[in-house]
């Protein structure tokens, strides 16, 4: 691991690792006024529900903040996240952290001396508003610290402008077009299960509250198929139906370029996604067309034989700016 790698990594594990410290202070304080079995889940009304013993709630604990600090470490490394995508990523992880902690040590202070039926107050409910509280005011200082890491750089940068890009060699007055279908695996399981639970809804509660769990279903069902091309209109995806249809027109790229995308790390998940900087069709993690705007951000689309449909891009936007 490089040294910038291991900085980025430390800053993103570090919310994590503070918080752990300072659960673990906060329980050698108190385990001997702790009861055998800590009441560790509450109903609405505050009181306890569930129960575990002292050294199965420390291990999930530990556990939980472990498992956050590495994924987090990890996608700092390889997440390529750039831009607002890092700060981001180190502002959610001290919010998160800040959350989880306050709500962790918390459950162990209401059990300090409380009887074996657990803490006679309860949890009271303004606990969660604080922790929500606590991650609102830790969001912007891991922002803030996200600036004194090494970020990851983007792959853009010294690109120079869009002279480095591939195109297409297309003779004066010849015409050009690139289609492909994009495999989505997911989208059907996805429809089934927004349909069961539509069904499910409306047979315990309402057919009217499980409406807009079979309109989400057909809305994801038309694109269970996605369909990219690319002609002198710009980019287009469409779906089995004529709408929805998503197209970038060539007046507002400034150039197109062919890369591995990572869906978790760089757009956090599948579907439509939409990020400070970015948004796109993502199906999967591989090849991508994507897309440089005017505007700044960016808009890809997971695709194979993605090289040929952004050379042919850079060739209409040449063709284009030259006025022909």
């Amino acid at each position: 691991m490089t040294s910038k790698n291991f900085g980025r990594a430390t800053l993103a594990a570090l919310p994590f690792v503070l918080v752990l410290i300072v659960g673990l202070v906060v329980h050698l304080t108190v385990q001997d006024r702790l009861p055998d079995r800590l009441a560790v889940h509450f109903d609405a009304g505050g009181s306890a529900d569930r129960y575990t013993g002292i050294t199965a709630y420390l291990l999930y604990g530990l556990g939980t903040l472990l498992v956050l600090g590495a994924l987090w470490a990890v996608f700092a490394v390889n997440g390529k996240l750039y831009g607002r995508g890092w700060s981001w990523l180190i502002g959610g992880g001290f919010a998160l952290a800040a959350f989880l902690g306050y709500l962790l040590i918390t459950v162990l202070l209401v059990n300090v001396d409380a009887p074996e039926g657990g803490p006679t107050d309860g949890f009271p409910l303004w606990h969660v508003a604080v922790a929500v509280g606590a991650g609102a005011v830790a969001w912007p200082i891991g922002a803030l610290l996200s600036r004194f890491a090494p970020a990851p750089e983007s792959p853009d940068d010294g690109d120079g402008g869009g002279a480095s890009r591939e195109r297409i060699a297309l003779a004066d007055g010849e015409v050009a077009g690139w289609a492909r279908g994009i495999g989505a695996w997911w989208a059907p399981l996805a429809v089934l299960a927004l349909l069961a639970a539509a069904v499910a809804v409306g047979r315990d509660l309402s057919w009217f509250a499980g409406a807009p769990l079979v309109v989400l279903a057909l809305v994801i069902g038309t694109f269970c198929r996605p369909h990219v091309t690319v002609d002198r209109r710009g980019l287009t995806v469409s779906g089995l139906l004529p709408k929805p249809r998503l197209r970038v027109p060539l007046e507002r790229m400034a150039g197109a370029d062919s890369r591995r995308v990572n869906a978790l790390a760089e757009y956090g998940g599948w579907g439509y996604r939409v990020r400070p900087d970015r948004s796109g069709v993502i199906t999967r993690s591989g090849e991508a067309i994507v897309v440089s705007l005017t505007s700044g951000r960016e808009f890809a689309v997971t695709v194979d034989d993605s090289a040929t449909g952004a050379a042919l891009l850079n060739t209409l936007l040449d063709r284009q700016r030259a006025g022909r």
